[in-house]
């Protein structure tokens, strides 16, 4: 069976999109495959604008994520793997929902992760 993570990704990000809200991926950078910008990394996580007006998506598929976007004005080449996303969320309202790994309850995004969490964000199970 597949994943819901990534149905569950563009659904967020589209209502985001279509409400005029900036959605926002939580990214776990320490993860295989990922690739962005070091110097925008925080604790091992990147907060990514996914917004249509913010990046030319490239690739979004149940696998992987990829675009381009500026950072610092800079053009730059971005990779997410969809297993590194811990949660998407509007900006504005914090709003969307954070995924937990189910055999690592204590990784970023599980209930045990206060750091991380935000308001108004649902924790999928």
């Amino acid at each position: 069976m597949t994943s819901t993570k990534p149905y569950l990704i563009r659904a967020i990000r589209d209502w985001a999109m279509d409400n005029q809200l900036t959605p926002q991926i939580l990214v776990d950078v320490t993860m295989e495959g990922v690739d962005v910008p070091q110097q925008h990394v925080n604790s091992g996580q990147i907060i990514l604008n996914v917004g249509d007006q913010a990046i030319q998506l490239e690739k979004m598929d149940d696998e992987i994520m990829v675009f381009s976007a500026r950072f610092g004005g800079v053009p730059r080449h971005v990779t997410v793997p969809i297993e590194s996303v811990i949660a998407i969320y509007a900006r504005e309202n914090g709003q969307g929902i954070f995924f937990r790994d189910p055999q690592n309850p204590t990784a970023p995004g599980s209930e045990a992760d206060s750091k991380v969490t935000k308001p108004h964000l649902k924790l999928i199970k």
